[in-house]
């Protein structure tokens, strides 16, 4: 009740309780009129900008996507010098010849009417306005091009390693992102996307045979059929899809003619679409994954916001998993466990890469780490509830401690601040973002406590969603949710590579009591939980908050007998406190017993007699 009532309170204010950062708006209109024989199509874009920044624009940026797949590409070249390229890329683009490469060559591009000049630099197509866009202004712009679909290589393209015809992801002209911090025209190099929220509608010609699916509310269902609505009485050799999608980020869809599409309408009225190609490694996994997911959205909108479009696709497709807005490319000759956590992974970043719409270029952990934490959760309750195999876990986190503690022994780990794009290794990119924002989201559910993150994450979704938030947003809605100071944590976390250690030193008698010794090893300083155990297995739990911190957590439930201690200047590299025990009847001292805190060296975290 205690929470629910926090929680009523901060939703109330959450327009006032934190600046409502301005964001720039989009409507695109786009027919396409695709072959499917030559992989090509030509493209009609309308698009609409509106400029709600305090800033005049002079020029714009257009992101070009497919024309990454292309030998000599920025992409091309960097997966050819890593020296832990992406198996999936290496040197495939390379090898490419003229009808395996993707492109997209823009035609005529006006604004307001009037021919604009542009140029098409790689992955960006940069144009110099005719008119400023003012602050507050709309300007139009209207564009024809022509595309190839390269064969697949990375996310998007066509016949995809399980025979999928077209994985249509970053197919089209996307206007670049204008924020706070300006332009983000990054080039496509591998990684991590940054999106307007937009309105879309999308007109799909193709080859009567295929069925498509993804983003967006289809608007002829009783034209289409395939699962859509009742077959037509006739269709023609060639049909057109019509999507509408609103505020989303991005627009991505699937075709194949062998896809079989199916739907499941869950209680709260949203439906969960599934497209796949049906077979033996695939049919029996594909029906039984709608009774998962519906749980896994259950628990997801209860746990960190309620999910706020009508629809979600499940396609097969792309090279692995990617996430798009109402809908991800899965690749689908699975394992049934190995279905469902694709499938929870790529749902889950509906929320914070979506929803939240965090740069990911820069802030990848805020995404991928994120999501990665809260994938954990909602597996383990699956878990919990029986519908996939394993047992369910005190600590789905454990592996992802132990994950970045190797890693860290390697020297390769860079801080969280690096750009996506310019990590030194990719190993070093997949461990900043995945595990590194996986273990800060659980570290901070240590540091705070369980009721103030429950209250974190539900702020963050009420009072951020749509809006762009960074790293000091996240900390700043923890602050106001625990009560405590927590810069230092952010800072340490995400600046450095420089963490916690702390061990126990030694154990002295005292006369009837005893004196325990700990030390400051790791520069990052920690809240610390010790447990003390008796002879006769009765426990003691001491807290230790860093003064920085400036608050205390609440007593947990997990700690029946729990005594707060003075505070712990980070400046100080030991600290000792007395219990009245006597030594001999101590047992155990343990230092972080239930493994919440990150620590390079776990080894010296206890003492027994």
């Amino acid at each position: 009740m205690r929470f629910l009532l926090l929680l009523f309170t901060l939703t109330s204010f959450a327009l006032t309780a934190q600046p409502d950062r301005w964001q720039q708006a989009a409507t695109y209109e786009m027919e396409i009129d695709m072959d499917v024989k030559k992989n090509q199509y030509d493209g009609i874009q309308t698009l609409r900008y509106i400029n709600n920044s305090p800033d005049t624009l002079t020029k714009a940026f257009y992101h070009l996507y497919f024309n990454a797949f292309q030998p000599g590409s920025m992409m091309d070249i960097r997966n050819q010098t890593l020296p832990d390229a992406d198996k999936r890329v290496g040197d495939r683009i390379k090898n490419l010849d003229k009808k395996e490469i993707g492109y997209i060559k823009v035609g005529s591009l006006t604004q307001d009417g009037r021919p604009v000049k542009h140029e098409t630099v790689g992955t960006i197509l940069e144009v110099e306005l005719n008119e400023p866009i003012l602050p507050g202004a709309t300007s139009t712009f209207k564009m024809e091009w022509e595309a190839q679909v390269p064969l697949q290589i990375r996310r998007s393209g066509r016949d995809n390693k399980e025979g999928i015809r077209f994985s249509m992801a970053q197919w089209y002209p996307k206007m670049a992102e204008y924020d706070y911090q300006g332009w983000h025209a990054n080039p496509y190099i591998g990684r991590e996307f940054y999106h307007i929220w937009s309105d879309f509608d999308v007109k799909i010609t193709i080859d009567g045979s295929y069925v498509v699916g993804g983003t967006g509310y289809l608007q002829n269902p009783e034209e289409i059929g395939y699962g859509y609505g009742p077959e037509p009485a006739k269709r023609a050799k060639k049909i057109t899809y019509h999507f509408k999608a609103p505020k989303v980020g991005d627009f991505m869809w699937a075709a194949d003619p062998d896809y079989k599409h199916t739907s499941m309408k869950r209680a709260d009225g949203m439906t969960m679409h599934f497209y796949y190609q049906p077979g033996e490694k695939t049919s029996e996994n594909w029906e039984n994954l709608p009774k998962v997911m519906d749980e896994a959205f259950a628990y997801i909108n209860e746990h960190y916001g309620h999910y706020p479009y009508k629809q979600y696709s499940f396609v097969q497709g792309g090279d692995g998993g990617m996430e798009y807005p109402m809908g991800t490319l899965i690749t689908g000759e699975r394992s049934f466990p190995s279905l469902v956590g694709v499938s929870v992974h790529e749902l889950m970043h509906s929320w914070y890469q979506h929803l939240m719409g965090t740069n990911e270029s820069l802030y990848a952990w805020m995404d991928e780490g994120f999501t990665s934490w809260a994938s954990s959760e909602v597996m383990n309750h699956l878990r919990k509830k029986g519908l996939i195999g394993g047992e369910a876990s005190d600590n789905p986190h454990a592996r992802t401690y132990a994950s970045l503690r190797g890693f860290r022994q390697s020297g390769m780990q860079e801080a969280l601040t690096i750009h996506a794009d310019h990590f030194a290794t990719n190993a070093a990119y997949s461990v900043a973002a995945y595990v590194n924002g996986n273990v800060f989201q659980e570290q901070l559910r240590y540091i705070i406590g369980e009721e103030a993150h429950d209250c974190t994450l539900h702020r963050y979704f009420n009072d951020w969603a749509f809006k762009h938030p960074n790293p000091n947003d996240f900390i700043r809605v923890a602050e106001k949710c625990s009560g405590m100071e927590l810069d230092w944590y952010r800072e340490y976390w995400v600046n450095g590579t420089d963490y916690a250690d702390y061990a126990v030193n030694k154990v002295e008698s005292d006369k009837k009591k005893s004196k325990i010794f700990l030390e400051k090893i790791g520069r990052m300083p920690m809240p610390l939980e010790i447990l003390v155990t008796l002879n006769d297995g009765a426990e003691r739990w001491y807290y230790i908050a860093p003064r920085l911190l400036r608050a205390t957590k609440d007593q947990p439930e997990y700690a029946d007998n729990w005594t707060v201690l003075q505070d712990w200047p980070w400046t100080n590299p030991t600290y000792d406190f007395t219990i009245d025990v006597n030594k001999k009847d101590i047992k155990s001292v343990q230092l972080n017993p239930r493994n919440r805190m990150f620590e390079d060296d776990v080894e010296n975290n206890s003492w027994e007699k």
